[in-house]
């Protein structure tokens, strides 16, 4: 606990007192180059933002446990690819069975581990976005400050994760439930992914208010800590984006 508070110590003579990790989460809905300006100064914990990501992860993997289902949240993943529901209606009725239950543990397992999960893509994405900006763009950034960032810049992917537990407690039909757009909050989520084009579908469903949100965070905080203009970071940031979009993309028109 004593780290909620070690940030509101003054440090040396003329600099401001850093902020503790409440101030930074709040500073981040509210004053976002706050909390960036306070990381670039050295203070890098990050641990409570990662705290309230998980906390929020398993609330909602208790209330698909309870009002869904993970069998049929796997029925529904398979139902909503056309291809998968083709495959699945020509096996014989022991490799369905076998099928369902991989589908079934695998998503299930996956909520499970988001921790782990999660630490091991953002220390991945960190080192991608660490170089970025240091080689390409010339800036002076820490691995620890980028890592640090993007659990802060993370965080408006809670409202998401909010939004779809009371989605859930509104009475959402259960067989209607898409673990891939559980929320309003992208283009997809008021698409149907049966009669919608697979890559224009997977396009959608990137076009997230609160993802976006989290990546104009990113590129804001990147450029903070590595002494460059917000310009250099929005261009990393967006950049690295569009490549993966393009890819989950075509990936999508390939599949389906």
């Amino acid at each position: 606990m004593d780290d909620l508070q070690e940030h509101a110590v003054p440090g040396p003579l003329g600099e401001a007192p850093g902020l503790t990790q409440w101030q930074r989460v709040g500073s981040i809905f509210s004053a976002p180059s706050r909390t960036f300006t306070d990381i670039q100064r050295g203070h890098r914990s990050w641990w409570l933002p990662f705290v309230l990501m998980i906390a929020a992860s398993y609330l909602f993997f208790g209330a698909i446990t309870l009002r869904i289902g993970w069998d049929q949240v796997a029925e529904n993943a398979i139902h909503f690819n056309p291809k998968a529901e083709q495959r699945m209606a020509q096996a014989t009725p022991e490799r369905r069975a076998t099928s369902m239950k991989i589908t079934r543990y695998s998503m299930e397992g996956g909520f499970a581990a988001s921790p782990l999960l999660m630490l091991g893509f953002l220390a991945v994405m960190s080192l991608g976005l660490w170089g970025t900006m240091n080689f390409v763009f010339g800036g002076k950034a820490t691995y620890g400050s980028i890592f640090t960032v993007w659990m802060y810049a993370a965080l408006p992917g809670t409202i998401k994760t909010l939004l779809g537990i009371v989605v859930i407690y509104a009475g959402m039909a259960p067989e209607s439930f898409n673990l891939n757009n559980f929320a309003p909050t992208s283009v997809g989520a008021f698409l149907d992914p049966l009669s919608t084009n697979a890559a224009l579908y997977t396009l959608a469903s990137r076009l997230d208010f609160t993802s976006i949100w989290s990546l104009v965070l990113l590129g804001m905080g990147a450029a903070t800590v590595s002494g460059l203009k917000r310009s250099s970071g929005y261009m990393a940031v967006f950049g690295w984006w569009i490549l993966f979009l393009v890819i989950g993309v075509g990936w999508a028109a390939v599949m389906g």
